[in-house]
């Protein structure tokens, strides 16, 4: 009965150690949560002016939500919005045509 006692044991202790092994390839890393949006910004329609790029993000891995980054002129300033809202295709379009112009 005590062999059996000990082989638990020692299936549980070795459970547990493949899971502790496991869980930093599983979770994901907190430098992921630096590219996200995690919430949208309110903003005006005419910032189009300072927007010189933008990137999709979408609601898989770390990031709860969907969004559209547009970057700003200021390379460190990006602002997050919805990407159902009417205006952010219109935008989209917009960059897209003014690098495909400058291509």
């Amino acid at each position: 009965m005590e062999t059996q006692h000990s082989a638990m044991k020692f299936q549980i202790l070795f459970f547990l150690l493949v899971l502790t092994c496991m869980y930093p390839s599983v979770a994901p890393s907190p430098s992921n949560y630096e590219n996200c949006c995690l919430k949208y910004a309110k903003i005006k329609k005419d910032i189009w002016k300072n927007v010189v790029s933008y990137r999709k993000q979408e609601a898989d891995g770390g990031c709860n939500i969907p969004a559209v980054v547009f970057i700003m002129k200021r390379m460190k300033r990006i602002i997050c919005v919805d990407p159902y809202l009417p205006w952010v295709e219109q935008m989209i379009q917009k960059i897209d045509k003014k690098k495909a112009g400058t291509a």
